[in-house]
Formats: structure tokens, sequence, C-alpha cells
């Protein structure tokens, strides 16, 4: 492969994309200028791809434009100080109008090409009206982009119910798929505020470790299950999934029970 291909995310904390460099020899935590469907960005490079799978043709990848300048360097800040202006205008605009949503940020493309603002609401909005007004005053293309409450935590940030910030704002570049069933693999109380993040939704951690409690899981007895022991019959009363044990209450004596851990590779 002749091009070079990195990693590069276009905001702070953000998704990481995957860019052609072609000829460009950039170094880690240096800035870039890149082409995306919106316009020109600037942009960080994350890492070089070493012999990683990508899923994305190298024909379809935008490309890494060139090295970023001082001057790229201005016009970004310029663009993050005036993008700010441009979110309290937004924001006044939707008080007048009486609009039931919340704009929680704007940015602009390097080249001001567009300028994006990103909110929430609890239902459809109709902002044709605030698009128009925005545009405008702008004299640029308006973008109004609708979020779901896991993307305003990663935009907004916060600290988490372990006391460390936000996965989702920290590293986390692919939010996947929680279900309550990987809450009931983990024998968690289904308590939501116990499995429930700051976005109120599923905590995103608990499909960090599925996979293995599903394999413990394998042949393991619920609590309240009756099952059949060497000692007896007896109901189950607790389980320790990942070493593989419980307790069965037969008449009253407490007995715990082992399983052999190459039962769960059946």
């Amino acid at each position: 492969m002749s091009s070079n291909i990195y990693g590069i995310t276009l905001k702070s904390e953000g998704k990481i994309y995957y860019f052609n460099g072609e000829d460009i020899e950039a170094l880690k935590d240096s800035y870039v200028v890149v082409e995306t469907e919106k316009g020109l960005q600037y942009g960080k490079v994350m890492y070089k791809v070493e012999d990683k799978k990508i899923n994305i043709p190298i024909e379809e990848m935008k490309k890494v434009l060139r090295i970023a300048t001082e001057e790229d360097y201005k016009d970004y800040l310029k663009n993050l100080a005036d993008a700010e202006k441009c979110l309290k205008k937004a924001r006044n605009i939707v008080k007048e109008l009486d609009l039931n949503m919340n704009v929680l940020d704007a940015s602009y493309t390097l080249d001001r090409k567009q300028l994006l603002f990103n909110f929430i609401a609890d239902e459809r909005v109709d902002f044709r009206e605030l698009a128009k007004r925005l545009a405008s005053l702008y004299k640029t293309r308006i973008e109004l982009r609708q979020i779901g409450a896991r993307d305003k935590a990663r935009t907004v940030c916060g600290i988490g119910q372990c006391g460390r910030m936000l996965c989702c704002s920290k590293f986390l570049n692919h939010i996947d798929s929680v279900t309550m069933n990987m809450a009931k693999n983990q024998n968690i109380a289904l308590n939501p505020s116990k499995i429930n993040g700051q976005c109120g939704r599923l905590l995103c951690c608990l499909t960090y470790e599925d996979d293995e409690y599903v394999r413990c899981g394998m042949g393991m007895p619920s609590v309240g299950q009756t099952v059949k022991t060497d000692f007896g019959k007896g109901k189950v009363v607790s389980v320790d999934i990942l070493n593989r044990k419980y307790k069965v209450d037969l008449d009253g004596v407490i007995k715990e029970i082992i399983l052999d851990n190459d039962e769960s590779k059946e």
C-alpha cells in the first residue's frame, strides 16, 4: 500500500475518521487540513494506520490535503470564536421563535462553507425559519442536526458514577448497542440509578465485559432456580458468575457449588 492512511479527529476527544494522506508524511499529534463532505476541516493526527484492517476502501476515503500552516491555525481559532457568537445568536432566535429545542454547540468548517448546529429536542421541530434567519445573518450554508441523549453526553461531558470522565467523551469513538440483557448477564440489579449513565441511557461500560460474562455464565443456574446437587435438591440463593460458583439452600443448610471452568467452553 503506497498511500499513508491516518486516523484523524476533527474535534477534541471526537470520533476518529480515516483519511488518505497519499504522499503526505504527518507525525502523531500534528495538525492537518483534510477534505470532508462538509468542506475543509482542521484535524489532529491521532495515529498512522499500520497493518490495520480498515473496512473502508482507500478510494472512498477523503484526503489529507496538507500539513496545517500557521495561517490555518489562526483561521481555526477565529472560527472557534465566531462559532461561539453564532451559538449565542442561535439560542436567542430559538427563544424568539418559541421553538422547543436546545442548541448545544456550533462549528464552522475551516473554509467557512458550512456552519453546523447540534441540538436536542423531545420531538420533531420545524426549524425552517431558524435556518432561514441564520443563513441570512452569516451568508453560508446552515446545517441543523438533531442528536440523541448519548451524543449530548459526549458533547457536554461530565463525571460518571465510577468517578471518572465519561467514556463517550474520553475515548469511545463508536458507541455499541447496549441492551438490558447485558445487565442481566452480569447479574446487576435492574435499578435505573445503577445501570443508567449521565445520559439516562444504559451504561456503555456494560458492553466491555459482556462477552466474558456470557462465556462464564454458560451452564450456571439463576437465583431462585431449583437444582440437583451431590448433596441433594435445593434452591439457588446466590451466583458468582466470573468464579463459576453458586450457593444452594438445602433445607436451611447453605452449600457452595463450584463448577469446572472447562464447562464454560462447551
